[in-house]
């Protein structure tokens, strides 16, 4: 697009001039408006290139003294005869792609954490009786939005989508928007300081204007009751609306359709007879057209319906026991690396996750693109999605159970209408004490209160005895009162003991629930093989990897409420904690194929025994 360098430099100047002492250090407000399905809505598309400028010292917000900029940062700029500032021309920056991380677009930026400034010129012409929004599929990791030199929103967390209303700040014709991300990793951030993940920041999931009726339809939950398998429950709200608007759902190709009204909250409750109805499975992903719409709104999903409860240790997927033959996946982009966020992408994690064997897949450790979700309910894979309360959070600081909090209503908001969607999970691998049993409590419960359709899970630390003859596994993690179903995490073979550890071990699980054994593994370099003829294969081979994924199916049939399984994991992945040169060099090498999609040996273990299902109970 032209660019016209006195217009954007004059506006910048003023933005930063006028919004910057606006900005605060505490958790920031989410805009009054979370949408939803805006992959099934038209929009304007501010994907492509975009102008930006490096600020590592955060110098467009704080002053020498760390102070906010009361003045904006331009005070002190040297100026050219022109009267502009010199120093944050974007008329003169570089671009990065968006979506993308900007880790892997600059070799310069691999391991920059920091903020960076974005700006980009977009066209809008006004409509009557319309309200404009931008959204942002996901941004690492705080955020702050301008357009036209007004502050419109603010935003924290990297995984989950949001949207700032602009309706109020737009013009005729030419329009620009500057934002500032920030990917530092902070002590009360969700995640904080530790990740065994690439910190990649920027604009990583697509960027849009929405544009709406003045009531619009902005979320709705449609799902199977659980009770009469002939019957769609649910609600649909329309924001704006006022109490007594008529709501309209349908499903054409089941002749069924129904009408309610909203309330006082602009809620209209939804009851819908649907005979006839072919349930979702992983051997039926069956999804319909399902239409809503209002007085002055529409929309179109395609949904699938099911049901996913517990009864004692089993999981029970349409009434019926199921086993979970799964693989655990970070939003890591194949052969390119960096974040995962094209269908392109997504085509190909998941699909190698079809031809594994599995009919489930755990998103690690945070909620992964929408296309995975879209994906995922199109391929008939369940899914287990979490937020990435992981390891160490400040578990006695309400701030941060505020962040939490945060991005679980927005995850939900998000996908609950995926029928792929089986387990919300709170956390993985925490640490056993009072203040994050109660924290995650509390979790679960918020879980339960926004979607009681689906199973709570977190993936536990387990306490190991030694015995006579090996040792012995206990969970009895207190968190495993707040869950339906409790995930587990053991890396025997590689954190403890020789892959024939697995042989001698045994389980005691002190919860009358499902288990699934949500973690276990090791790491193995592709092409890095053992001696011919080795009958011990030394660490990071492909042979011993192999070895460990033989003794732990071995292991994993003798536990009586194993109900499932996701090995970690799919892909090597990008990770700064992996360090050892040659075997590592900053990855985590447990996938079973490597970034450039090379297939290590435990990948065909693992396939035959999901294949023949020599791994798990049968349904």
């Amino acid at each position: 697009m032209p660019q016209a360098p006195t217009r954007l430099l004059l506006a910048t100047t003023l933005l930063l001039i006028s919004c910057v002492a606006s900005l605060q250090a505490q958790p920031n407000p989410q805009s009054n408006t979370l949408l939803v399905n805006i992959d099934h809505r038209p929009v304007t598309s501010l994907n492509g290139d975009w102008h930006v400028i490096v600020d590592q010292y955060a110098t467009g917000l704080y002053d020498f003294h760390q102070n906010l900029r009361k003045d904006g940062f331009f005070m002190n700029a040297p100026f050219d005869p022109n009267g502009h500032p010199q120093d944050y021309n974007f008329a003169n920056a570089s671009t990065l792609k968006v979506p993308g991380d900007w880790n892997t677009q600059r070799p310069d930026l691999l391991y920059y954490e920091g903020p960076i400034w974005y700006e980009k010129d977009f066209e809008h012409t006004s409509k009557p009786n319309t309200r404009t929004f931008l959204h942002f599929g996901a941004a690492n990791y705080r955020t702050f939005v301008w357009v036209n030199t007004k502050k419109v929103c603010e935003h924290e967390g990297g995984f989950t989508p949001f949207d700032c209303e602009i309706t109020s700040v737009l013009k005729d014709g030419k329009n620009f928007v500057v934002l500032s991300v920030d990917n530092t990793r902070i002590a009360d951030g969700v995640p904080t300081l530790q990740t065994d993940w690439w910190n990649y920041g920027g604009l990583t999931r697509d960027v849009s204007l929405v544009e709406l009726p003045q009531q619009f339809i902005d979320d709705y939950d449609l799902h199977l009751s659980r009770t009469d398998h002939s019957l769609i429950e649910g609600y649909v709200h329309v924001e704006g609306a006022s109490s007594g608007t008529t709501v309209t759902v349908s499903i054409p190709e089941l002749n069924a359709k129904t009408q309610a009204t909203v309330d006082a909250n602009s809620r209209a409750t939804v009851s819908l007879p649907a005979k006839s109805l072919s349930l979702w499975s992983p051997e039926n992903p069956r999804l319909y057209k399902v239409e809503i719409s209002s007085t002055s709104d529409k929309i179109e999903d395609e949904i699938g319906f099911r049901t996913i409860e517990t009864r004692g240790t089993q999981i029970l997927l349409n009434g019926q026991p199921v086993f979970l033959r799964g693989i655990s996946i970070h939003a890591e982009a194949p052969y390119r690396t960096g974040r995962a966020y094209s269908q392109k992408d997504v085509d190909t994690l998941l699909g190698w996750a079809k031809e594994l064997g599995c009919n489930y897949v755990r998103l690690a450790h945070y909620p992964h693109d929408e296309r995975m979700t879209r994906t995922a309910d199109k391929l008939g894979l369940m899914v287990w999605s979490e937020i990435p309360d992981y390891w160490a959070l400040q578990f006695d600081n309400p701030a941060v159970l505020a962040k939490s909090k945060q991005q679980l209503t927005e995850m939900i908001r998000r996908d609950r209408n995926k029928a792929s969607i089986v387990l919300w999970s709170v956390a993985n691998e925490t640490p056993n004490t009072e203040a994050r049993t109660k924290y995650l409590t509390t979790m679960a419960d918020l879980t339960r209160q926004l979607d009681p359709t689906r199973l709570v899970t977190a993936a536990l630390l387990v306490r190991t005895e030694k015995t006579a003859s090996g040792s012995n596994k206990i969970v009895d993690d207190p968190l495993g009162k707040a869950l339906d179903v409790i995930g587990t995490n053991e890396y025997i073979g590689w954190y403890e003991q020789h892959a024939e550890g697995a042989d001698t071990t045994t389980w005691d699980i002190r919860y009358d629930k499902p288990l699934i054994m949500s973690e276990w593994g090791g790491d193995a370099r592709a092409g890095n093989h053992a001696p011919k003829g080795s009958t011990t294969p030394a660490l990071w081979t492909e042979e011993y990897q192999a070895e460990i994924y033989n003794h732990q199916i071995a292991m994993l049939n003798k536990i009586p409420q194993l109900r499932g399984t996701s090995p970690w994991l799919l892909m090597d992945f990008r990770s700064a904690r992996r360090v050892n040169p040659s075997l590592q060099d900053n990855f985590n090498r447990k996938g079973l194929i490597s970034d450039q999609g090379e297939k290590k040996q435990a990948f065909f273990i693992l396939q035959k025994a999901y294949k023949d299902k020599s791994l798990g109970k049968p349904e």
